[in-house]
């Protein structure tokens, strides 16, 4: 039975909104989960109707698992799906043909693992691990190759190839993957960018490198073609790990990327709900939208209580209510939610929310990571 809350719900979370040239029919996204079921890269059948069944339910904007980008040293595994080829690429088209014809909306997430790497994985085993010093997250002697300017202008070339061949092949917009502690975000944070050149010292310059990405990707693609840009403070191997301790500091990172050509933020936190920064309760998302005023997207353990690390070692984790998100997003201090093992767990979750249904919601079990159907 629909109750006023939930009735409410629905009312929020049903609105339209707007990213450059691309309409999403609701506010709820997909957040992007490795799963290494694309054997060679190639994504199959199963992908495409992992990511239909999501859309048919309800999920606004698909973001894709993590795709690897044209270079050599971009990945690591041969089962994650790549997003050059041809093989590949129609792969991919298929994929996105299936989302549009379930409803929904989707871009790929572009992605280059950078010091993440080690020598001799999948799938070129030759390739260096590669980024901005050489170091590995808490390491303080190089285990790889400081990346030379032709090597970062290969690296910008491939996020740009594979942007056009998202746009060419059905999708709507473009994810650039800059959190975690992956290449992008390597160059960002002074802890694996120790570079003397134009590319590393202060806070801006340790953003030229994906303020180019993202300028080369919108020279690439049509002016109306979404470029999201996902950033995190915490790191895989550096939870507390910080990119900025003040608005101020975040502000300087963000404002050369805005400038750039990115339309949307996707702020990946642990916990939603957590502020970012001391003497206000908005969080990563907020202050985003605060400071660039574009379109911003939050993310982190939304409908579960308990962070998806945990979530991903194995512990489940109790459903949450949203009412303090709702709040946040009537506000409008963010725009757009993420869901991730909430959706992994349960593909109706969007379809229950939207019709207020929330006693139907699971809780999430890890055992759903055996099929991530």
């Amino acid at each position: 039975m629909t109750t006023p809350a939930s009735a409410r719900a629905a009312e929020i979370l049903a609105r339209p909104v707007h990213i450059n040239g691309l309409t999403v029919p609701n506010r709820i996204a997909m957040a992007p989960m490795t799963r290494m079921f694309s054997p060679g890269g190639i994504p199959g059948e199963d992908v495409a109707s992992y990511y239909s069944r999501r859309a048919a339910a309800g999920v606004g904007l698909i973001v894709t698992e993590g795709t690897y980008v044209g270079h050599e040293s971009a990945g690591n595994s041969d089962r994650v799906p790549r997003f050059h080829g041809e093989e590949q690429l129609a792969g991919w088209g298929k994929v996105a043909e299936q989302v549009h014809a379930a409803g929904g909306t989707i871009v790929p997430q572009l992605w280059h693992i950078g010091m993440v790497r080690e020598q001799g994985q999948a799938p070129y085993a030759d390739a260096p691990a590669v980024g901005p010093s050489g170091l590995r997250i808490g390491a303080d002697e190089p285990t790889g190759k400081a990346m030379t300017q032709l090597d970062l202008d290969d690296v910008i070339g491939a996020f740009a190839q594979a942007a056009a061949a998202a746009e060419r092949i059905g999708f709507d917009g473009v994810e650039l993957h800059g959190a975690h502690g992956y290449l992008l975000d390597q160059f960002l944070w002074a802890g694996t960018n120790r570079r003397g050149d134009s590319y590393g010292g202060d806070p801006v310059a340790r953003t030229k490198f994906a303020a180019e990405i993202v300028a080369a990707v919108r020279e690439t693609v049509s002016p109306e073609f979404p470029i999201i840009f996902r950033y995190s403070q915490w790191k895989q191997e550096a939870y507390q790990a910080r990119l900025a301790e003040t608005p101020e500091e975040l502000e300087a990172i963000l404002t050369p990327l805005a400038s750039a050509g990115v339309d949307a933020f996707h702020a990946s936190t642990r916990r939603y709900w957590l502020p970012e920064f001391d003497g206000s309760d908005l969080n990563l998302a907020g202050w985003t939208k605060k400071l660039t005023g574009r379109t911003t997207i939050t993310v982190g353990s939304v409908g579960l209580d308990g962070d998806f690390i945990r979530g991903f070692m194995g512990e489940g984790s109790p459903v949450k209510g949203i009412d303090d998100l709702l709040d946040a997003l009537e506000r409008e201090e963010y725009d757009m939610v993420a869901v991730g093992r909430a959706l992994l767990q349960d593909p109706q979750w969007a379809a229950k929310v939207l019709a207020g249904r929330f006693d139907e919601l699971q809780p999430y079990d890890a055992a759903a990571l055996k099929s991530l159907s």
